[in-house]
Formats: structure tokens, C-alpha cells, sequence
């Protein structure tokens, strides 16, 4: 079986950003932003959706939104990378996942045919010190570099911190089940062939 991994470096004025994601990895995850909630954020991603991530972004011009949007453009290409051709995976994937009295949901079709639609429900300007924003858009950059299609709505909640983090959760979920490896799969999981 050929090893399922991506490597991406993205250089530019404004930031320096190295992601290797392996998706068949033993569970081993370092990620280093600069931004503790960001951090924690993609540390979920990775824990839940069960791949390995070695993940290094630096602010060049102290810019948040440039970090933000840079760390999600790479770690999408890296994690599109790491699909490589997506013969034999699921391709489809749904979760539900509650974080107290928060409740999010994700469905993801891994066909490469980018499309998303993400309703987080924050309430807040702020979260752990990342504008409700950036938070939108690492979610909009990571899908717009994933290459899929995504859907992730926050059903309900009142705690802001709850509602991103079940929405990152719900997404690596149906991540980890859509990347999978179907044993019945025989090449590209589509009737056109071709993904």
C-alpha cells in the first residue's frame, strides 16, 4: 500500500508555513502556530481525525489574519496531497458531535470538486484571542485547499469556545471516515471514473 502523505511549504512576506500530514500515521501530532486556540484547533483536527501532523507556521509581519489564513491554505494542500489519486477511500463521511451543550455536524463528499458551505453561529467578536472572522475563515481557506466538498453547521449552543471546537471535531469525524480505506472499493469510488 503506498504511504498517504502530504508535505507542503508555503513561503511568503508575510508568513513561513511547513505541514506534513501522514494519513495512515501512528497518532503522533506537533503543531506550532504561535496562536494557542489555533493550535488546539488543528491539534483536534488532527487527534480526531487520526492522522499524523507536524505543523510549523511563523508570522513574518505580526499580521493574526495572515497566520490564520496561510496555516489553513497549507494544511488543505497538504491534506489534499496526502488523498493522492482518493482510489479505494470511502469518499463520503458524516459526523455529529456534541461539546457540551454545543451540537455540530459535518458531512463531506472527498470528490474533488470544491464546495462549502460553514455556519459556525458565533456570537462573540473574540475567541481565546482570534477574531470570529479568522475563525470563519480558516474554515473557508481549509476547505477551499481541501479540494472537496464540505458542510459544517453548528445546530446549536451558547458557549462560543463549545461551538468552534464541536465544529472542528464533527469535521475530523467524518474526515477520518471518509480518507478510510474501503474494503470493497476497487479504484476511484465514483461511476464517472474519475474524481
Amino acid at each position: 500500500m503506498k504511504s498517504r502523505i502530504g508535505r507542503v511549504t508555503r513561503k511568503t512576506k508575510e508568513t513561513e508555513v511547513s505541514v506534513v500530514v501522514n494519513l495512515d500515521g501512528m497518532g503522533k501530532i506537533s503543531v506550532k502556530t504561535g496562536l494557542p486556540f489555533l493550535d488546539h484547533l488543528i491539534t483536534s483536527l488532527a487527534k480526531h481525525g487520526m492522522f499524523d501532523l507536524k505543523l510549523n507556521a511563523a508570522s513574518k509581519d505580526g499580521i493574526d489574519h495572515h497566520l490564520v489564513e496561510d496555516t489553513a491554505i497549507a494544511l488543505g494542500n497538504a491534506m489534499d496531497e496526502s488523498l493522492g489519486n482518493r482510489s479505494g477511500i470511502v469518499r463520503f463521511g458524516y459526523a455529529s458531535v456534541p461539546m457540551d451543550e454545543s451540537l455540530a455536524e459535518a458531512s463531506l463528499d472527498l470528490v474533488k470538486r470544491q464546495y462549502h458551505k460553514i455556519e459556525l453561529s458565533i456570537e462573540r467578536n473574540q475567541i481565546e484571542g482570534i477574531s470570529k472572522e479568522d475563525l470563519g475563515h480558516f474554515f473557508r481557506s481549509l476547505a477551499q485547499n481541501l479540494n472537496i466538498c464540505m458542510h459544517v453547521s453548528v445546530k446549536y449552543g451558547e458557549n462560543d469556545h463549545h461551538k468552534v471546537e464541536a465544529a472542528i471535531k464533527a469535521f475530523a469525524v467524518a474526515w477520518k471516515t471518509a480518507a478510510s480505506f474501503d474494503k470493497k472499493q476497487r479504484g476511484i469510488p465514483s461511476t464517472k471514473g474519475a474524481m
